[in-house]
């Protein structure tokens, strides 16, 4: 499916669906250095965010994931749409560079559409997310100063809510500059937990439009990091 096409169902998605969303966009660094069992735990555990999400008949309806790699070139792996009869697990391969940058400012612009979309349509919807995920330093230094300096400001705007994480390897001083928030480092592998935990924090925030917006997150055990995010 070309991305028109894609946009064209989706779209006809905000009409059928009344839900307030909560678009999620998911920018994973697939580049080589993530080969062996780092892509291989990647794969388990973003093979359950879907899932997990229909499970709860509120996320199902609210939350919209995209997908977008960063290994060598930069793919759109997934096109943002309703994870309600979404079919996805991905199994992505590891190679090449890390593009960083430019894959920010793809999911900034896919994200950005799709508020447009929202307005157009008078479709209500929370902060949207943006979760990125590396085990090193991006390598398009120009492009992700850039990128990182639109997520800072969107972030301080309460216009995106930006979620970072570094695996192990990764340079956490320069990916905590993409963030209002610094950088989470990954506890091991436990890539699993990580994406279980944002499973929940979706179906919280997706339930929050009752009692006006605000969702109290779950803490954050799978990093190595002493704190946690308590609400939005």
């Amino acid at each position: 499916m070309n991305y028109s096409q894609a946009i064209l169902d989706i779209d006809k998605d905000l009409i059928n669906n009344p839900a307030k969303r909560c678009a999620c966009m998911v920018v994973l660094d697939t580049s080589f250095s993530m080969y062996g069992d780092e892509i291989k735990e990647l794969n388990r555990g973003i093979q359950t965010l879907v899932p997990t999400l229909q499970q709860n008949k509120t996320s199902a309806a609210s939350v919209e994931l995209g997908v977008i790699t960063a290994g060598g070139v930069v793919k759109e792996q997934l096109t943002m749409r309703s994870v309600m009869s979404l079919d996805y697990s991905p199994n992505f391969s590891a190679s090449g560079n890390t593009p960083l940058g430019e894959a920010i400012e793809l999911a900034l612009a896919r994200l950005d559409a799709r508020k447009a979309k929202y307005k157009q349509s008078g479709t209500a919807y929370f902060q949207p997310w943006l979760i990125i995920i590396s085990d090193g330093a991006p390598t398009d230094t120009e492009v992700w100063s850039r990128a990182s300096q639109k997520v800072v400001q969107l972030a301080k705007q309460k216009k995106l809510v930006p979620l970072v994480v570094g695996v192990k390897g990764a340079d956490m001083k320069t990916l905590s500059r993409c963030s209002n928030r610094p950088a989470l480092h990954l506890d091991g592998l436990r890539f699993q937990d990580m994406f279980q935990w944002i499973s929940a924090s979706m179906i919280r925030v997706s339930a929050s439009a009752a009692n006006g917006g605000f969702a109290t997150l779950p803490p954050i055990t799978w990093a190595d990091d002493q704190y946690s995010w308590d609400s939005l």
